[in-house]
This record gives C-alpha cells, structure tokens and sequence, in this order.
C-alpha cells in the first residue's frame, strides 16, 4: 500500500469539512484569514484615499469600492467620463492592489440632468438644517442625477438630516424620483 492509496481518517476529513465552512478553525488558517482582512482593509482605506483626493471628484460622483485579495472592484457612477479613468489609476497605483476592475458608470450628459444637479446642490446645501454640511472638504451627500431621477448617497449624522435631504431634493422642480439611500450614524 502506497502512501497514495491511504485515505485520510474520517476525524480528519470531518475537521478539513469544518475548516472548509469557516465553523472551525485549524492553526494558522485563523491568523492568515486575520492577515488577509487587514491587509484589504488597509488596501480599501488606501484606495479611498486617493480617490478622495482627485482633483474633479465631487458631489456628484459615487464611487463605491469593494477589495477582494488585491483585486479591487470600482463601481457607482461618475459625471465625467475622464473620472472613470482617473479613478481606476489612482487605484492601481496602491501597493498591494494587482487588478482593477472599472465597473463605473458614466451618467449622461445633458442640459437638463446639469440644471437640476445644480439646482439640488443649491437646495440640499443651503438648507439651514444641512448647510454646515456644505463647508466640509468632501461634503457627505453625494447627489445622482440621471435623466430627472435623483439618487443621494453618503452618511450623515442623523436620521432628521437624511429625512430633511430627501424632502428637500423632492421640492426642486423638475425633478422625476428621489432615491434617499442616506445612511445615518444615529438616530
């Protein structure tokens, strides 16, 4: 009998199942899986960074990131088509990130959907209850315009601010649908 021929133990292949499931852990199966998840955090947190930092990136973009491993997959929505561009080198430039893969929107470009990007910053940002939020580098609501429909993304501090954004983006004329996918840190 080979050493080929031996079949592992059944207290074996039953522990080797468990691992496979993630409901037990084997020595340094853990401490690699730790590993890996720090690292992607710390990939994730680089890549936002530098995207953040593109000089045309506004609140009419939403860039949404997702880190497998060191490929990192892009998706959202841009208002310019040279941002899709820009965000994915910024994001391949990182250490550790290998692949990119570019799953962005462009929105399209119109005379009206630019009115009423406009009009929506105005209003949503001059609102007594939201225009503190306005001053900040990187202001957290991040508007979508496409063709009349709107869609805010981002977080804010509490649920009256998401509240008073969806009420307020629904006054503006001409707009079709709001979409207040608004996350609030509290309540």
């Amino acid at each position: 009998m080979t050493a080929r021929d031996r079949k592992p133990s059944r207290s074996l292949r039953a522990a080797l199942a468990l691992a496979a499931l993630g409901l037990i852990a084997l020595p340094g199966v853990a401490a690699a899986r730790t590993a890996s998840a720090e690292e992607s955090a710390r990939i994730a947190e680089s890549v936002r960074k530098q995207i953040v930092k593109l000089p045309f990136y506004t609140i009419f973009d939403n860039i949404k990131l997702q880190v497998q491993g060191d490929r990192v997959v892009l998706s959202g929505q841009v208002y310019r088509p040279s941002m899709k561009k820009s965000v994915a080198r910024a994001a391949s430039r990182v250490e550790g990130v290998e692949t990119v893969v570019n799953n962005l929107e462009v929105l399209p470009t119109s005379f009206y959907d630019d009115r009423l990007r406009l009009a929506l910053a105005r209003t949503i940002y001059g609102n007594s209850v939201l225009s503190r939020l306005g001053f900040q580098a990187n202001p957290p609501i991040h508007i979508i315009v496409k063709n009349g429909d709107v869609t805010l993304e981002g977080v804010v501090n509490r649920k009256m601010e998401k509240n008073v954004a969806g009420i307020v983006a629904n006054g503006v004329p001409g707009v079709f649908s709001v979409t207040n996918n608004l996350v609030a840190e509290r309540i």
